[in-house]
């Protein structure tokens, strides 16, 4: 999977209100999969799918534990996304101070001839 089939991944597991809910739970600690279906109103099987998607996308990892399926959130996954961001971030920021630094010159250029 390449970078941004990887960052698409994770973008449509996080478009989805009742994932983001389960991911923000488990970003305090590792829950098991019946206590992050009681936080949504969607029964067990769309549970299941919802974890599957996040488990897909890189987001958590799974573990047994006895018959109780426990899962944990893996930041790491979204790592791609972060840096995307952060480079779009860093290019806007580069492109809002030419903007100040043209809009400073034109005052600059006004006021010289006043």
């Amino acid at each position: 999977m390449d970078i941004f089939q990887a960052m698409d991944a994770v973008l449509h597991a996080l478009a989805d209100p009742h994932r983001r809910l389960m991911v923000e739970a488990l970003s305090v600690g590792e829950t098991a999969a019946g206590g992050l279906g009681a936080l949504v109103p969607i029964a067990q099987p769309g549970v299941s799918r919802h974890l599957s998607v996040l488990r897909e996308a890189g987001l958590v990892d799974v573990r047994r534990d006895g018959q109780r399926r426990i899962y944990r959130l893996r930041p790491q996954g979204l790592v791609e996304v972060d840096d995307w961001l952060d480079a779009r971030r860093q290019e806007w920021e580069h492109r809002m101070r030419a903007l100040h630094t043209e809009v400073a010159r034109g005052r600059r250029d006004r006021q010289g001839n006043e």
